[in-house]
C-alpha cells in the first residue's frame, strides 16, 4: 500500500525505472566487495550507511577501507581474478519482472535507465526483461544525478517530460534531479539510500512514495 499518493497527476506515457535497489537488490554484490576488501560484510555495511547519510559520496565507503581506491580499476582487477561484477534472475526484486510485464500489457512504454557500466547493460539485456529500452550511464556516457541524463532519458522515451514517470530509490540521484527536468516521479523506500535519505519537500512532489513495485500498477491505473 502506497505511504501517500497525489490523484491529480499528469497523464503518464512511459515509465522508467532505475536499476540498483529498484530492480535489483544489490546486497549480494556489496557483500562481495567487502570480501574483496577483506573486511566483515557487517562492517562494510555499517560504513556504508554512515557514508550514505553523511552525505558523502556511497564510494568514499571503500576508501576507508582502502585509501586511494579507485573502482574502475578494482571492478578490472576483480574481472582479471575472476570475480567481475556480476547479478542475476535471482538478484532481482521479486516484484521487478510481474511489474514491468504488467505495465507493458497495460499500454505503458517501459524503459531501464540508471547509473550502471556496460557490462551491467548487458546483463541486464540478457536477463530478457519486459522494457522496451534499457540503457546505463556508460552507454550514454552521463551520470545521475546529471541534467543530461534526464534529457537523454526524454529522448529515448519519445514524449514530453511531463509524460514520463521516473521510479527509483534515491532522492538525490532519482528523484530530485528527474523532478527538476519535469519528470513525474515515485520513490521506492528500499535499499540503504531508500530508508537513509530523507527530503520532506521533494516527497512531497512524488505522485507516491511505495514499498514495492507492484503498487504501481493499481496506481497508474487508477483515476
Amino acid at each position: 500500500m502506497a505511504s501517500s499518493s497525489k490523484l491529480d497527476r499528469p497523464t503518464i506515457r512511459t515509465v522508467v525505472f532505475d536499476v540498483g535497489e529498484t530492480l535489483v537488490d544489490e546486497s549480494r554484490e556489496y557483500g562481495s566487495w567487502a570480501d574483496w576488501l577483506g573486511v566483515p560484510r557487517h562492517t562494510f555495511s555499517a560504513t556504508f550507511g554512515a557514508v550514505i547519510a553523511s552525505g558523502a559520496d556511497y564510494r568514499d565507503t571503500f576508501k576507508v577501507f582502502r585509501p586511494g581506491f579507485n573502482l574502475t580499476a578494482e571492478r578490472e582487477a576483480r574481472a582479471v581474478a575472476g570475480e567481475p561484477e556480476s547479478f542475476g534472475e535471482s538478484d532481482l526484486y521479486a516484484d521487478a519482472r510481474p511489474t514491468l510485464a504488467a505495465l507493458q500489457a497495460s499500454g505503458l512504454v517501459v524503459g531501464i535507465a540508471g547509473n550502471q557500466t556496460a557490462r551491467a547493460e548487458m546483463i541486464l539485456r540478457n536477463l530478457n526483461l519486459p522494457a522496451d529500452w534499457i540503457t546505463t550511464s556508460e552507454h550514454l556516457g552521463v551520470e545521475k544525478p546529471s541534467p543530461e541524463f534526464f534529457a537523454a532519458i526524454a529522448s529515448l522515451a519519445g514524449c514530453e517530460t511531463s509524460e514520463i514517470l521516473y521510479v527509483g530509490d534515491r532522492l538525490d540521484n532519482d528523484i530530485s534531479p528527474a523532478q527538476a527536468t519535469g519528470m513525474a516521479t515515485v520513490l521506492i523506500r528500499r535499499g540503504p539510500w531508500g530508508h537513509i535519505l530523507h527530503d520532506p519537500e521533494t516527497e512531497a512532489r512524488c505522485l507516491a512514495t511505495i514499498a514495492s513495485l507492484s503498487e504501481l500498477v493499481d496506481l497508474l491505473a487508477s483515476g
